[in-house]
């Protein structure tokens, strides 16, 4: 996989949950930690996601905002 993003966490599909035409993707990335991911039914078809294979995060955004307790 080639990609520009630098902000990429590896994991383990965990859950999927498909609705009308979105489906909500789990990624467990170790440590406790799960990032959800809402994409499209058809990209979950594609991209041959089910519940436990490897998957990659991808955060790509303008801003990332930092807040501590």
């Amino acid at each position: 996989m080639k990609i520009s993003a630098r902000n990429r966490l590896k994991g383990k599909v965990v859950e999927i949950t498909l609705g009308a035409t979105t489906a909500h993707v789990r990624i467990d990335i170790g440590g406790g930690s799960i990032v959800t991911s809402s994409i499209t039914n058809e990209a979950v078809k594609e991209l041959g996601l089910v519940v436990g294979s490897e998957a990659y995060a991808v955060v790509k955004a303008s801003d990332v905002m930092v807040a501590v307790d």
